[in-house]
């Protein structure tokens, strides 16, 4: 196994190569901010009621209908090992494409607030810093560092394992074909 392979199954990403510069959503989660690439992301919607879900993992909170499409949603508090809190008036769902192996999921994701569209170029774009062989860290695709602010760069076809993607994309299918029955 070359040292680039055994970092790479511990998810020690130091020194990868930082992700492309381009535009990202930003938002809040506790005090920290995130960034998704703009292009995962197919619309922002307030707070809805949420059905939960029997059987499901803590950090899935359940399906919404969104216009006649019912869509899984996940709380990245939870998924990220974070507190839970009340929502506010700026809590929202994040609605995300992410690719499966069959194709496009949709996924809604709750945030704490969404902040703004940002272009961050490549030189304000840090690699993943390493951490340790315990901690996995390549659902990060790196750090934006932009005035004084740091940023966390997801990738969010990874924050989610295939395992996780699949499970949760099928209950979306699932509540619509129950729904048409």
């Amino acid at each position: 196994m070359t040292e680039n392979t055994a970092a790479k199954g511990r998810g020690d990403h130091a020194g990868k190569t930082a992700q492309p510069a381009g535009k990202y959503l930003t938002f809040k989660l506790a005090e920290e901010e995130y960034a998704v690439g703009i292009l995962k992301v197919e619309e922002i919607i307030g707070l809805q009621p949420i059905t939960r879900v029997p059987r499901t993992p803590p950090f899935v909170r359940g399906v919404v209908n969104l216009r006649g499409r019912v869509i899984p949603v996940i709380d990245l508090r939870l998924k990220f090992g974070l507190e839970t809190q009340e929502a506010t008036d700026r809590t929202c769902i994040i609605v995300l494409q992410i690719t499966r192996e069959s194709g496009l999921a949709t996924l809604g994701a709750i945030v704490d607030e969404v902040l703004e569209v940002m272009d961050v170029p490549a030189e304000q774009i840090a690699p993943t810093p390493a951490f340790g062989t315990n901690v996995n860290t390549s659902f990060i695709q790196g750090i934006a560092k932009i005035d004084n602010t740091v940023t966390i760069l997801l990738d969010i076809e990874k924050v989610l394992s295939s395992d996780e993607i699949v499970e949760i994309s099928t209950l979306g299918a699932a509540s619509t074909e129950t729904s048409q029955a």
